[in-house]
């Protein structure tokens, strides 16, 4: 079953084209992986889809509903949650104070959501810093309490944004490990990734993206043999 369809998507900023006619789907359970060059358009395409910026045409549906033009706090009331690629915790509280937090979207009382939350503080193999304030954290801490913060309004559709940019080499497999634990768990996943090692590994399908524009999309073994997509990131050999 589709859980999330993108039709025609388009967004400018003055004569800038950021993203033009996007459109793909993701079926309920996978995981569908983003890649395109430095300005691609990723993140601008996770502001439209996430309500933190106002497509200017297109359609956008969630579980079957139209979510073109709602604000970010409804479309995680509906099960969207997202990560960002600069991280930004509340550093001055503790782990469990950050993820509580978003559990009282679901969650009526502070016992509950503290429950909740360190269940997920739990997923995410963070349960003993629960007590530590987040600025204390390493950045590979950091990047599993983005995801248990996303992960807070129990989303059934989650967009991360370079879940392993920026974390060293030995930090990354334990955060692919923790990727297909979330997948395994039931959730939908839309990841932007630039390790296109990683993004093939864990991906179901791909969606490349070059100046704003859909270049790809296919699985895998597809888009990785794609000339398109080689032309994006290696450049085009001019023989003339």
């Amino acid at each position: 079953m589709t859980l999330l369809a993108v039709e025609n998507l388009s967004k400018s900023f003055g004569g800038i084209h950021a993203n033009q006619d996007i459109g793909f789907e993701v079926a309920e359970g996978e995981i569908l992986g983003i890649i395109g060059p430095n300005g691609a358009g990723k993140s601008t395409l996770f502001d439209l889809v996430t309500g933190f910026t106002r497509a200017d045409s297109g359609k956008i549906l969630f579980d079957g509903r139209d979510i073109f033009g709602l604000g970010p706090d409804r479309i995680a009331a509906l099960g969207i949650g997202r990560t960002f690629q600069k991280l930004k915790p509340f550093a001055d509280m503790t782990l469990l104070e950050n993820v509580m937090i978003g559990c009282f979207v679901k969650q009526a009382h502070i016992k509950q959501a503290r429950d909740r939350a360190l269940e997920i503080i739990d997923f995410v193999d963070l349960i003993e810093k629960r007590h530590h304030f987040a600025r204390e954290l390493s950045t590979g801490q950091r990047k599993r309490l983005e995801l248990a913060r996303a992960m807070s309004i129990e989303p059934r559709l989650l967009m991360m944004d370079e879940v392993t940019g920026g974390v060293d080499q030995k930090t990354i497999p334990g955060l692919v490990e923790l990727i297909k634990k979330l997948k395994a768990s039931g959730v939908t996943i839309v990841t932007i990734e630039h390790n296109i090692n990683i993004i093939m590994e864990i991906s179901d399908h791909i969606l490349a993206l070059d100046q704003g524009q859909r270049i790809a999309f296919g699985k895998p073994a597809d888009i990785q043999n794609d000339q398109r997509v080689i032309d994006a990131y290696l450049g085009t050999v001019d023989v003339a």
